[in-house]
């Protein structure tokens, strides 16, 4: 090797660590970055451009490489928008809400996701977190998983739902056997008063009233509506082991309802049909009392307190109050009326090598040809991980290792100074040669 070679191979050895140097620093400068990715310098030598090397010429050079792929570990935060991801997978984010442009959607692992004055969830670098939207009735469709076409912006603000009409109502609940009977207090009725749910969504009244009559174990049943009682049924219930405490038949059947409405009951399956009159087209509602036989309603036992419960379908109008976030990334809204429903589907884009990514602005990333294209699954699916709320994954940066690496390149760094100084000395000698 030459004396010229030599000095270009020391400053190619000053450029591949100073490069080294940078990445260090950015590791170290991003320890506390949640999602960080650490990158590394791996040194390759290079031969001269003939291809004739011959021992001890080769230069050196610095190619960048990323840990994408290593996961930070994951440490809990008490805000339920703060996302993490155990796991394969990245979250996909926009540079603004509902982005159209496919060239503005990043993959990111940083879920430090906040929601903003219009409801969007946004993270700390600014970035829009992307998801599907459900239909009403809880179904995705049929989505693209190979392009962002069919993602929209995750947003959580002023969501209410309107309010759906109760169609089934079934009865639960206990009557004193002892009650019945010649000798008990026939006269008295037991009403509870049971809530349902109008077209608009408001909450009604219906009552069922239990009056014990004077043979064994036999009570009339009574529906009423705003006061007028829609009709009645005497229901016998079985005092025989097996059956006991069941209803055994229903009998007597009475109608009381004014046109339009109306009364009526299945003395085989236990269950009345009623309409009330609270809307230009009148509310059909079907209450089930009880299968004959079995325990899958009202009860006749010893003892109780004659209360009636229902479990009724449809619900009020709802303004949502908060939401949950699922490991399969299932957005739920929490509503004022009680109900739960689903929202977004959060995806994570899964790429076939993640270190083959792009870095862009904002710790987030872009595919390249190393990396491959990204397909969006459905968290805790297939290849993806799982989302956990209330947590945050931290950098896989280890400071250690990296101040480890920072000495051993200062170190390099000096010593390859060392070979243009030592060079630059050699060649004075040359030079005064011909004095």
């Amino acid at each position: 090797m030459s004396i010229s070679n030599a000095m270009q191979t020391g400053v190619s050895g000053l450029l591949a660590n100073s490069a080294s140097v940078g990445n260090i620093s950015s590791n170290i400068a991003n320890a506390n970055t949640d999602g960080y990715r650490r990158s590394f310098s791996q040194m390759v030598t290079s031969a001269s451009s003939s291809g004739n090397v011959s021992p001890g010429s080769a230069s050196v050079l610095a190619v960048t490489k990323n840990e994408i792929s290593v996961e930070g570990a994951t440490r809990s935060t008490d805000s339920d928008s703060d996302l993490a991801i155990s796991g394969n997978g990245f979250f996909v984010v926009s540079r603004s809400a509902n982005e159209t442009s496919a060239s503005n959607y990043y993959l990111t692992r940083a879920g430090s996701f906040t929601v903003d004055d219009e409801g969007n969830l946004v993270n700390a670098a600014g970035y829009y977190l992307a998801g599907y939207a459900y239909n009403s009735d809880g179904s995705l469709g049929n989505v693209d998983r190979t392009t962002t076409s069919d993602l929209v912006t995750v947003n959580v603000a002023n969501t209410s739902i309107v309010g759906q009409a109760s169609t089934e109502m079934s009865l639960s609940g206990n009557l004193a056997s002892e009650l019945t009977g010649t000798g008990a207090d026939t006269g008295t009725s037991y009403t509870s008063s049971l809530s349902f749910y109008n077209s608009l969504g408001a909450e009604e009244k219906v009552s069922v009233s239990w009056t014990p009559t004077t043979t064994d174990n036999v009570w009339t049943m009574e529906l009423s509506y705003d006061g007028q009682s829609l009709g009645t049924v005497d229901v016998t219930f079985s005092d025989s082991s097996g059956t006991a405490g069941t209803p055994l038949s229903y009998t007597n059947v009475t109608s009381n309802a004014t046109a339009p409405a109306a009364f009526a009951f299945d003395t085989a399956t236990g269950v009345a049909s009623v309409t009330v009159a609270n809307g230009t087209t009148p509310q059909s509602l079907t209450i089930s009392v009880g299968s004959i036989g079995e325990s899958d309603g009202i009860t006749q036992f010893s003892g109780g307190d004659q209360t009636v419960s229902a479990d009724v379908d449809g619900y009020a109008s709802g303004t949502m109050t908060r939401f949950e976030i699922d490991e399969s990334g299932d957005l739920y809204g929490i509503f004022d009326n009680g109900s739960r429903r689903l929202l977004y589907n959060i995806p994570l884009a899964v790429v076939t090598n993640p270190d083959g990514l792009a870095m862009v602005n904002g710790n987030a990333y872009i595919t390249t040809a190393s990396s491959g294209n990204f397909n969006l699954q459905q968290a805790n699916s297939g290849t993806a991980g799982t989302i956990e709320s209330g947590a945050l994954e931290s950098s896989n940066v280890e400071l250690a290792e990296e101040l480890t690496q920072l000495i051993q390149t200062q170190r390099a760094y000096s010593s390859n100074a060392k070979i243009i100084t030592t060079v630059d000395e050699m060649m004075d000698e040359t030079t005064n040669l011909k004095r």
